[in-house]
């Protein structure tokens, strides 16, 4: 099982920290070098983009014959899976450089999982193997390696093999991070308490609404994260309208897209793992996830579509849950919702049905919250359930963890059908 370490680095001293951006610094000027020698014979009708230069000669000296290795090969892997993704119709632009020398290169690098170490225990560490040159300039022994303390606990300290570390420096945060990739013995993993089911609705004002079989119900809010991301959204398309003619992007509209992304994915992360953790106390062992293609296909106006597909990075998100659900040795499947979140689930009507924000109306007297009952309607589809629906449980983004609120959903009382306890407005 493969996951990972993300931890904060901190120089121990002035020199560590300058020392330390330099490395960085030459890692991003060789990938910018490599980066453009490939885009310039991709654009060559005759050239080949995996025939470049010889950099080990020019960037060893700082970075060391390994770190050159794996940027090389990293930025050889990106080319891949643009060529990848262009096959599939879905490729957004070519492989990016690391900033450029106008706005200030990103601080980044990578290393090879044999030039570093990591330490952990009340004084955590990390050694990262530099070149000669630097190691002359700076006072370092031939076998020394720069030290630098972790601030941080580890997910997941011990491991069988780590593997290629990223190190880069945070703009938004002003510090600097790693990225430890490990690979864990499966015999870590839990096993599911029972064999009960979930299944999830995906949606624009709720992110997620979950149903198990165990009738329990769980409501995690939206609004607040989709206003942010639009306002930073509206913000970066601000900025870009008083570029310079030619100019894409600036560095302030690079550390906006940044910071809107870190945000989203924060909650999203925390969101994974909060589901999970309640699911598995529940006994799920299942977690069914409708597709978004059918959100986009069949929801109910367009500016929810635009909100719901601007949002969700999908794959990442179904990612993120299954290898969270993984831990707890529990499955995620992704299957069609379609019309689920306009079906009625008393007399199972789509045409007559109407969704006015989050409540769910059919003629026939059914009055509920619209995800909630989706997901609801999204289970029964999937297996059988018979349990009545308890009181959902409502959950806020605090910008750190989330939170049961106050203001969860109440059950309808008026609703006739005990087998369907949905909830209203």
């Amino acid at each position: 099982m493969k996951r990972s370490n993300t931890f904060e680095v901190i120089p121990q001293s002035d020199e560590d920290e300058e020392l330390l951006r330099r490395v960085l610094d030459a890692s991003a000027a060789l990938w910018n070098e490599i980066n453009y020698e490939r885009r310039e014979h991709y654009a060559d009708p005759d050239g080949d983009v995996w025939d470049i230069c010889e950099y080990r000669g020019r960037y060893s000296g700082v970075l060391g014959a390994s770190a050159v290795q794996q940027i090389e090969r990293k930025n050889r892997e990106a080319w891949k899976s643009f060529f990848s993704l262009k096959k599939k119709g879905e490729a957004n632009g070519n492989p990016g450089f690391w900033s450029n020398s106008k706005d200030g290169r990103e601080l980044r690098t990578y290393i090879r999982n044999t030039s570093y170490s990591v330490e952990w225990g009340e004084y955590s560490r990390l050694e990262i193997l530099v070149g000669k040159d630097l190691k002359d300039e700076y006072g370092l022994g031939h076998r020394e390696r720069l030290r630098l303390e972790v601030r941080g606990d580890a997910n997941w300290k011990e491991y069988e093999k780590q593997g290629r570390l990223e190190l880069f420096y945070d703009e938004q945060a002003q510090m600097f991070r790693a990225l430890q990739p490990v690979t864990i013995d499966d015999s870590r993993l839990a096993s599911p308490l029972a064999s009960e089911e979930a299944a999830l609705d995906i949606g624009a004002n709720s992110l997620v609404a979950c149903t198990t079989t165990t009738g329990q119900q769980y409501l995690y809010e939206g609004r607040d994260l989709f206003e942010r991301f639009r306002e930073t959204t509206q913000e970066i398309a601000r900025l870009q309208s008083l570029l310079e003619e030619r100019r894409h992007s600036s560095h302030r509209i690079r550390r906006l897209y940044d910071r809107r992304t870190k945000r989203r994915d924060h909650a999203q992360d925390a969101l994974a793992r909060d589901l999970i953790e309640r699911l598995y106390d529940e006994g799920v062992s299942t977690v069914y996830v409708g597709a978004l293609t059918d959100v986009l296909d069949t929801h109910w106006s367009v500016e929810t579509n635009a909100k719901t597909h601007n949002f969700w990075a999908f794959r990442a998100f179904v990612n993120r849950l299954a290898c969270t659900a993984e831990e707890y040795g529990m499955s995620v499947e992704v299957r069609s919702e379609a019309w689920t979140s306009q079906e009625c689930p008393n007399c199972g009507s789509t045409a007559d049905t109407t969704r006015h924000r989050d409540t769910l109306t059919c003629p026939c007297g059914f009055e509920g919250h619209a995800d909630l009952t989706a997901s609801e309607t999204f289970l029964r589809r999937q297996t059988t359930v018979t349990r009545p629906m308890a009181r959902p449980v409502c959950l806020k983004w605090d910008n750190h963890e989330w939170l049961e609120s106050s203001r969860s959903p109440c059950p309808n009382e008026e609703h006739t059908n005990p087998q369907v306890a949905s909830v209203g407005r």
